[in-house]
């Protein structure tokens, strides 16, 4: 079926396209398409939808994804006044990893524009992490019945889906230009003052192979020992976390920061199998996979996370969580309180308590 062709825009003024956030907003925006609120409601909590609007009934639906050439797309399949080279439009698009933009009415396709070269390296950075989380996605589907599967020297799994997940996001990231370090390659040496990303192709390898959500791309950029930005996809629900220092984190495109609260997430149950629920916590829960832990401090779903009564945890395991926490306004403290600094090393481990300034305080007073 047809979609039905877009009404002309009256009003010569801008569009002031934002995300809807809530039900007023989606109810205007059926008012405006002359559909049912019901058809448009979804669009709250799919992340594989977009609902852009403007206080004066400009609209932008936009559904993510792929063409029959291969091409990841965000098609935008109603809109009222918007087009698909609105700005709004092309940064969904970009931070859905789609290299285009397709108008469903009348199939016109744009391109998504690629940071220039002078600009900032966080804006390059998160450009490029978005398209490595999309190729990521794809390699780890199509290599997710490869069969290869073997152990690494910390005990953990290794499948073929983890090597495809690194072959992807290392090749989108090369434009980048800076170091690269991921779980699965030796150490690369970075040069004293340089910038370097951390990735986990596949974070919580072992809740892929039971098939238990989630599972999770995560990629930081580090200046100084310090993560400025970051990205973290959960690959088996879609949503996406994104975020940098000045900038703030959003959550599938809205704006998230981190709040105080009752659960602590921590990364593995603790030696001899006893969890200690810490003073002023409720509830202490394991999701299998680290990267999406630290996304539930950084947008208030979690009110903490430790790993202060284990052995520690990898850069590459947090790094990218850990610049959504900062860039969103939480820290990271390690042991002696001190704030955590990351070095370029993938098997060093690392222990901290992570939340809002109060609560990371808090979490450490009770657990030392």
């Amino acid at each position: 079926m047809a979609e039905p062709q877009p009404e002309e825009w009256a009003d010569p003024a801008p569009l002031d396209l934002r995300m809807a956030t809530g039900s007023a907003q989606v109810q205007a925006a059926a008012r405006s398409l002359g559909v049912a609120p019901v058809a448009l409601a979804t669009t709250l909590t799919d992340p594989g939808l977009r609902l852009l609007v403007d206080g004066r009934g400009g609209v932008a639906l936009l559904r993510r994804g792929w063409s029959a050439d291969g091409h990841a797309e965000a098609v935008l399949a109603r809109r009222h006044g918007a087009g698909t080279t609105h700005p709004a439009v092309l940064a969904a698009a970009s931070a859905w990893g789609c290299e285009r933009v397709r108008d469903a009415a009348t199939d016109d396709v744009v391109a998504v524009p690629t940071p220039p070269d002078g600009a900032p390296l966080a804006d390059r950075f998160l450009y490029l992490a978005a398209l490595a989380a999309t190729r990521v996605e794809v390699a780890v589907a199509l290599a997710r019945d490869a069969g290869q599967e073997a152990t690494k020297a910390d005990g953990s799994p290794s499948l073929g889906a983890d090597e495809a997940a690194h072959l992807a996001a290392a090749h989108a990231l090369r434009p980048l230009g800076v170091t690269v370090l991921s779980e699965e390659r030796a150490d690369r040496e970075v040069p004293a003052g340089a910038p370097w990303a951390v990735l986990d192709p596949l974070d919580g390898t072992g809740n892929f192979r039971a098939g238990l959500p989630p599972w999770a791309f995560s990629v930081a950029l580090v200046q100084d020992g310090r993560p400025v930005a970051g990205l973290v996809a959960d690959l088996s629900s879609g949503r996406r976390w994104a975020g940098a220092i000045g900038r703030g984190t959003t959550r599938d495109g809205v704006p998230v920061g981190p709040r105080p609260g009752a659960t602590v997430v921590v990364p593995t149950a603790p030696p001899g199998g006893v969890v200690v629920v810490p003073a002023g916590t409720r509830r202490v829960r394991v999701t299998g996979c680290t990267a999406i832990d630290l996304c539930l401090v950084a947008d208030g779903a979690a009110g903490a996370w430790q790993n202060l009564d284990r052995s520690g945890t990898h850069v590459h395991d947090v790094a990218g969580g850990l610049a959504l926490l900062a860039a969103a306004g939480g820290v990271a403290l390690t042991p002696d309180g001190e704030p955590l600094v990351l070095e370029p090393d993938t098997e060093r481990l690392i222990r901290f308590v992570a939340g809002t300034p109060d609560a990371a305080r808090e979490l450490l007073r009770a657990l030392t």
